[in-house]
């Protein structure tokens, strides 16, 4: 069950943390900007991280898309990022890409009479829904996939992200898997041009619309749906089964992750085979540049993040992420060994 943690207003959201002993004294802030989707667990961690140091971690939940302008602007010490970037992007400007966390993207309905769980949809009904075919929540389609719920006769509102975003991303990068007229009309990115709905900005955003429009429907990660108490849906996975998001749903679809063979760590995790695989599980990444202007400041936000690898997955999974393998934290650690440096060529960690 999620431990509420009273997720913030985007406009508002500044986390502050501090580690266990291990930071700088010299270094007492930090601060990163981006993705909403993993905004949850890493105020979770800064708060935890900030009871144990004193070291401030100010974290601005802008979007992806701002997360990745940011730090290419170098105007926070990392981004964070929904939406991997490719190696060649990387390489381009320098910066190194890690995964952080993983988690779960769901559909997220609001139909009085309608509770957590209850709605089933498959692919086509739920691409089609996006794509503003499927008007009405009593239409056909949805109706033979939901004969026990009493469906009213009134209009969806579809209600996607404003900004770029990296949940967007891994949403849209799912129908473009599942849907071939989607893939065709719509395809994917952090940002598309959606044939209908209104936007809301950031995760909270698309919450707080679908909380308030009778007949909406959205896509959030998890943790957003049960923080603001908003109906997820079922989906059908790759196998074929109707699958609830949990906690064991989406660690069934991350332990098909090949971190190892993915330069850049560029990996997506849409639509994963597997009886209990969630369709819509998504990694978190974060950017830093290879070389470090300032070595000290660095070596705090890698000291924050390994803290959060080794001492963050109870509150991770309390609120339903899925902790990276220990195998690919040592793997991420390595990159930061070989890749990373000061001005002067030495390693930061």
């Amino acid at each position: 069950m999620l431990k509420r943690i009273g997720i913030l207003a985007l406009s508002a959201a500044v986390v502050s943390a501090s580690a266990a002993g291990i930071a700088h004294a010299s270094v007492n802030q930090i601060s990163g900007a981006g993705a909403t989707f993993p905004y949850p667990v890493y105020s979770k961690w800064a708060q935890e991280y900030n009871q144990k140091t004193g070291v401030q971690m100010n974290y601005q939940a802008i979007g992806s898309g701002g997360g990745i302008k940011q730090i290419k602007a170098r105007t926070v010490d990392f981004g964070a990022s929904d939406a991997p970037l490719k190696k060649d992007e990387l390489d381009k400007f320098g910066l190194l890409q890690w995964p952080m966390i993983m988690g779960g993207v769901v559909a997220i309905v609001n139909i009085p009479g309608v509770k957590p769980g209850e709605m089933r949809l498959d692919n086509p009904t739920l691409a089609e829904i996006f794509l503003g075919e499927i008007k009405r929540w009593n239409d056909p389609a949805i109706r033979k996939l939901n004969p026990g719920l009493d469906l009213p006769d009134r209009a969806i509102t579809v209600v996607h992200r404003s900004d770029g975003s990296g949940t967007t991303f891994n949403f849209t990068n799912y129908l473009a898997k599942v849907s071939p007229t989607w893939q065709q009309k719509i395809g994917f990115g952090k940002a598309v041009d959606w044939p209908t709905g209104v936007g809301g900005k950031g995760n909270q955003g698309v919450a707080n619309y679908v909380g308030r429009i009778k007949g909406a429907v959205g896509y959030v990660e998890y943790a957003y749906a049960l923080e603001n108490d908003l109906a997820y849906t079922q989906l059908r996975n790759r196998d074929g089964n109707f699958v609830k998001p949990e906690s064991k749903t989406f660690q069934a679809a991350a332990a098909n992750a090949d971190w190892q063979d993915a330069p850049g760590f560029y990996l997506v995790l849409t639509n994963q085979p597997g009886a209990q695989s969630w369709p819509i599980t998504a990694a978190s990444f974060i950017l830093m540049y290879r070389e470090q202007h300032d070595p000290a400041t660095a070596k705090a936000v890698l000291d924050f993040l390994d803290w959060s690898y080794h001492h963050g997955q109870a509150a991770a999974e309390k609120l339903d992420y899925v902790p990276m393998p220990a195998s690919v934290v040592k793997m991420v650690e390595g990159v930061w060994h070989k890749e990373m440096h000061g001005p002067d060529g030495k390693p930061i960690w």
